[in-house]
């Protein structure tokens, strides 16, 4: 049964690597600089992620069909406050403040939308997908407005910077709020087909590219002399540690199968590729960041079916 799952698993996790060795290489081999990256980049994050949440939400949500949206929401933050926690603790055995601040943040901030996109199109039938996309972007909600407020500002140590609260109302949070309201007001309706399918054409772009822009990063990251205490520690908490509470907590409270499969696929993720971009943004000194984000996610390769195939293997998602 573990066999049969892992292989399922490993096959969708497979594929999402494959997807972000193509953007790996497009950096390496000079075919996508930097400045290409960043565009793309942008592309995504302000053109074809707030399309494919916008078209998910008008075709697929509605608050009758899902009541218990709300859930969603605080089961990000409580995601978050377990990787906090849990980064805190292990910060003990760290010494230099900068150190241990990057290493909680990596802990924190997962990977939370591009690889779990992608993993979601790969390992669920079409039907499944597509709830577990909605139960995605209401959790999004949630974890981008925590990333890049108090993610911000912890990273960087910006005390004597007044926090622009517009950065809160980023691409995917606003299409998020104008998909809800349209479902909310039976706006959807009103939207014809010939508008809505470029639409959902451009939004599904965001897959292959989201996880060419993880790999383009990954390449794009400079290695200095490895800091082997704090990345064994990292790997542990993010890779290990997290995902087995996230299992423990599923089998005490039996969540609905998507629900608790949001929860162990996010708890597995590797640390947020977005850290290594504000470190850059706001010229603080990477101590951490870059090793810890790419050893992760080559390690992940490994840990993330494990922890999936677990999960299925206990029969939990019906």
């Amino acid at each position: 049964m573990f066999l049969e799952s892992f292989r399922v698993t490993a096959s969708g996790v497979g594929q999402s690597f494959i997807l972000g060795a193509i953007g790996f290489f497009l950096i390496k081999c000079n075919l996508l600089g930097k400045e290409g990256l960043g565009g793309l980049s942008r592309l995504v994050m302000e053109v074809t992620l707030p399309l494919l949440i916008f078209c998910r939400l008008v075709a697929n949500f509605s608050f009758s069909s899902f009541p218990d949206w709300w859930i969603y929401p605080v089961v990000s933050l409580l995601v978050t406050s377990l990787g906090l926690l849990v980064g805190l603790v292990l910060s003990g055995f760290l010494k230099g403040t900068l150190e241990k601040t990057q290493f909680v943040s990596l802990v924190t901030f997962q990977n939370s939308g591009f690889l779990p996109l992608v993993l979601i199109a790969s390992v669920l039938p079409a039907a499944k997908a597509d709830t577990m996309f909605i139960y995605l972007f209401l959790f999004l909600v949630a974890f981008n407005l925590v990333m890049f407020s108090v993610g911000v500002y912890f990273l960087t140590f910006s005390k004597g910077k007044k926090f622009d609260w517009w950065s809160l109302l980023n691409p995917p949070v606003v299409s998020t709020f104008i998909g809800l309201a349209a479902a909310a007001f039976g706006l959807n309706r009103f939207i014809p087909e010939t508008v809505i399918k470029p639409l959902q054409m451009t939004g599904d772009c965001t897959l292959p590219l989201a996880t060419f822009i993880v790999g383009g990063n990954l390449a794009a990251i400079h290695l200095g002399k490895l800091h082997l205490k704090p990345v064994i520690l990292m790997a542990a908490a993010k890779l290990i540690i997290l995902p087995l509470i996230g299992l423990i907590l599923v089998c005490r409270f039996h969540p609905p199968g998507l629900l608790g499969l949001l929860v162990i696929m996010q708890l597995a993720m590797p640390p947020a590729t977005n850290l290594s971009v504000l470190i850059t943004q706001y010229k603080r000194q990477d101590v951490l960041v870059s090793e810890g984000i790419f050893y992760c996610h080559v390690l992940s390769i490994i840990t993330i079916p494990v922890f999936l195939s677990l999960y299925f293997m206990m029969g939990m998602l019906q």
